[in-house]
């Protein structure tokens, strides 16, 4: 029977509960059980020694080893190239802030492993196993609404960094039943900070408290994503229902220049509340 460890995705673990939980080793990216028949990954992106990256809900994932080319044999990398067929079980982690391991659940091979040149810390070229994985479940808009929740409670700084860690491809679309792109929602809580509860097109208060105890703002794209706009600060605001109803409706060059200001300022904003931030830490 496949191993159930009880937790749910999106939930945050130490390393100690990890290891106990899937009676693995304490370190290393890749922690294979036998008592529990699971492999453990883990992408830490605290660490920046490896260089894994999600595009279009596939986290391609750099395999263990960090001195020398990567090899499959004789370690973990060959147990997960071969865990479609020896009835391995992988379970992924994420480490976005250090020493807190967020479970996203068990993952399977979305493409053929293949291998890649990564730069060391050194600057010398190596070659490593790169293995693209995906969810089972198609969980992105339930993970978007969990990373949402927890957003509200980061600190500017910690926001900022989650947004340049969160990759989201939006020029490429997920197809469900219509296309839907994928959003950065760190970018849209530090948004909705900058504008401080109001419409940043016609400046009215939020028309209302949204279930997380925050102003409702929708997060509209200057350009949108559809026609190439990127999910970045340059190029995002948050305005009410209303006045992004009508920048859709309307679709007018006078809305968009107006809005393509507002991002600009927001930039400029973001700086200055960085920069706050760090003063204020400082002793």
């Amino acid at each position: 029977m496949d191993f159930n460890p009880g937790i749910n995705i999106g939930d945050h673990l130490t390393n100690n509960e990890l290891c106990q939980l899937f009676k693995c080793g304490n370190m290393g990216g890749m922690r294979r059980s036998k008592k529990t028949g699971t492999l453990v990954i883990i992408s830490d992106h605290t660490k920046n020694f490896y260089h894994d990256e999600w595009k279009d809900g596939i986290l391609h994932y750099t395999g263990m080893g960090k001195n020398g080319d990567q090899v499959l044999e004789g370690n973990q990398n060959g147990t997960l190239y071969h865990s479609d067929t020896n009835g391995v079980n992988v379970h992924l982690f994420e480490v976005l802030e250090k020493s807190v391991y967020t479970y996203k659940g068990i993952v399977k091979l979305a493409a053929q492993p293949y291998q890649a040149a990564q730069e060391t810390f050194d600057g010398e070229m190596r070659s490593v196993w790169i293995f693209p994985v995906k969810p089972v479940l198609d969980i992105e808009e339930w993970a978007i609404e969990v990373m949402e929740k927890e957003a509200v409670t980061l600190s500017n700084t910690e926001l900022y960094k989650r947004v340049k860690t969160v990759k989201c491809e939006s020029r490429k679309p997920r197809t469900v039943e219509t296309k839907v792109y994928d959003r950065n929602p760190y970018l849209k809580e530090l948004v909705k900070r900058i504008a401080e509860g109001k419409c940043q097109y016609c400046g009215e208060t939020a028309p209302f408290i949204d279930k997380n105890g925050e102003p409702y703002l929708e997060e509209h794209h200057v350009t949108w994503l559809a026609r190439g706009g990127s999910d970045t600060i340059d190029n995002v605001v948050v305005v009410c229902p209303n006045c992004h109803t009508k920048a859709h409706v309307l679709d007018d060059d006078i809305t968009k220049i107006t809005l393509e200001e507002v991002a600009k300022q927001n930039v400029k904003r973001l700086k200055r509340l960085l920069a706050y931030e760090r003063e204020i830490k400082t002793p």
